[in-house]
């Protein structure tokens, strides 16, 4: 895939789903999102931490200082239980565009 950029509006989605098994830092979350995506999505400094500002001001993560495994200082994001219920229906959303979208596609297939 040539062009690794988020599909707009999937960064927060990406973020809060990363969040579900621990809590992490940011520089763990892009890293977590690019080996799950088998290095297909990267998430830049300049929209990852914008978006867990944003995350935070929602109330959907919640953020401490804790030390990392190399004792560095780090800020970790935990997700809250609204982030969770956000998710849900951010979850819910994104799939739904998905079968709509492949519809579409399969009936330009179909006339082609």
């Amino acid at each position: 895939m040539a062009n690794r950029e988020l599909i707009p509006g999937t960064l927060d989605m990406l973020i809060l789903t990363t969040l579900t098994r621990s809590p992490l830092h940011g520089y763990a979350i892009a890293q977590s999102i690019k080996r799950i995506s088998d290095d297909v999505l990267t998430v830049e400094e300049g929209s990852l931490y914008p978006a867990l500002q944003r995350l935070l001001l929602q109330g959907w993560v919640k953020a401490e200082w804790r030390r990392t495994e190399t004792n560095r200082r780090a800020r970790f994001y935990t997700l809250t239980a609204a982030g969770r219920k956000q998710l849900g229906l951010e979850v819910s959303q994104f799939r739904q565009m998905v079968a709509a979208i492949s519809r579409v596609l399969e009936n330009v297939e179909e006339a082609g």
